[in-house]
């Protein structure tokens, strides 16, 4: 990893946890204060019921916290919806935008991810930007033309001026168990470089890339020592405190 990316490891929980899952936290800040911290930032992104306990019980012990999703508006006539100067407001630093179950589920596509990144920014969030490939777009060859067609959609032109996260998740291995093998990773975050740099030139060598398909403490250590691997994007493994540090340690 280069020296000017830090590394992010940031936890996922999606729909789930309740108030006692904050515990999970508690146990991490413990983890991570019992010894030599790793150097990396470290992040859980709750459902949105938990945000702002959860940013409470985290302030203090270095544990960052984002959202899952924001509206791109800031406020206004959308119920069930939540803007990303509300998750500014409950604590959070980060929020995900275009996960391919957002992508999947709520069939939203690069333009909306790219304005709901906008309206991270402007409430002063990062966006981390999800982009990947389905299984049948793999077998097919076209891995690396999807994530680039997304990459153009999805992120802003001003992330070369304002800081951007891009998580990598292939959707096939999302909860399945299967992780690309370690080449396969090296080439689309070796791609996913070459079209920042491109576009954004020296800012786009400072983007952090993270990878986020099944990793677990197992497989950590080996996929975060892949060049232009910048942290991990971790969904169940987050869940629960002894497994989230086992991949936070593998850094």
């Amino acid at each position: 990893m280069a020296d000017r990316r830090i590394p992010l490891i940031a936890g996922n929980w999606k729909m789930n946890g309740l108030n006692a899952a904050l515990v999970e936290i508690d146990k991490l800040a413990g983890l991570l204060g019992a010894g030599e911290r790793p150097d990396c930032a470290v992040a859980i992104c709750p459902p949105a019921t938990l945000l702002s306990a959860l940013s409470a019980r985290a302030g203090a012990t270095g544990i960052l916290t984002g959202g899952q999703d924001c509206h791109p508006k800031a406020s206004g006539a959308h119920t069930g919806d939540i803007s990303a100067v509300m998750l500014a407001d409950a604590g959070a630093t980060y929020v995900i935008v275009g996960h391919s179950e957002r992508r999947t589920d709520h069939h939203e596509d690069d333009a909306l991810v790219r304005s709901k990144a906008l309206a991270a920014l402007g409430a002063g969030l990062t966006p981390i930007i999800c982009v990947g490939e389905a299984r049948a777009e793999r077998e097919a060859g076209r891995a690396i033309e999807v994530v680039t067609s997304q990459l153009l959609g999805s992120v802003p032109d001003e992330a070369g001026t304002n800081e951007v996260v891009i998580a990598y998740e292939p959707v096939w291995a999302i909860g399945t168990g299967l992780t690309p093998t370690i080449a396969d990773v090296e080439a689309m975050h070796a791609s996913i470089r070459s079209q920042l740099a491109d576009r954004f030139g020296a800012a786009g060598k400072t983007i952090r890339i993270l990878y986020g398909g099944s990793m677990k403490p197992a497989n950590a250590k080996e996929i975060l020592a892949v060049a232009n691997v910048d942290g991990g994007l971790v969904g169940g493994a987050s869940l629960l405190a002894n497994d989230f540090y086992g991949i936070i340690s593998a850094v």
